[in-house]
């Protein structure tokens, strides 16, 4: 399956909604993603703002495979935003995460001009980890009660990458 990558629309709202709804043993307690009307107005509104991207990964057949955001995006001197991802079921664990992954860090990079991203992922959310890791995000540090998640201030562990890192993984898999 090929995947393709494009800003949520407000059409998507009930094929989104579906998404979250049927992911959830998935999702929880990683993610709190949009489950009602307003909170996906609400979610399509932050992602049409200056510091905010959010694209959705796309199947063949316009099916939702999952979600990218790009957080917080800070200019200047610093050039950098937090990465979120989640993914629908029942595309999981197939590796299309990490093909929209890869296409969002490439955007990242080369068309919104950032120098560096940074994920956060809670210690058990393995799957997580991986993934980055297998994109070539660094493991950076350790945040106790980063983010308040599922009615709890929840650690996290700090991945990140560079567009220099980026460059140079991409430039190794081409050869």
């Amino acid at each position: 399956m090929s995947i393709t990558i494009r800003p949520p629309q407000p059409e998507d709202e009930m094929p989104f909604i579906e998404a979250v709804k049927r992911s959830q043993d998935v999702l929880h307690p990683w993610i709190s993603a949009p489950q009602t009307h307003d909170e996906f107005v609400a979610y399509i509104e932050k992602y049409q703002s200056e510091n905010n991207i959010s694209y959705l990964a796309v199947g063949d057949e316009d099916q939702l495979v999952g979600c990218i955001n790009i957080n917080e995006i800070v200019r200047g001197r610093f050039c950098s935003a937090f990465l979120g991802h989640y993914g629908f079921v029942p595309f999981v664990g197939k590796g299309l995460m990490k093909q929209a992954m890869s296409l969002v860090i490439t955007q990242a990079f080369d068309t919104h001009d950032l120098h560096r991203l940074e994920a956060n992922i809670q210690p058990d959310n393995r799957p997580s980890i991986k993934l980055v890791q297998s994109l070539g995000f660094r493991h950076e540090g350790y945040s106790p009660r980063y983010l308040f998640i599922d009615n709890q201030w929840r650690d996290h562990e700090r991945y990140a990458i560079t567009t220099e890192d980026w460059d140079t993984l991409t430039i190794k898999s081409a050869t």
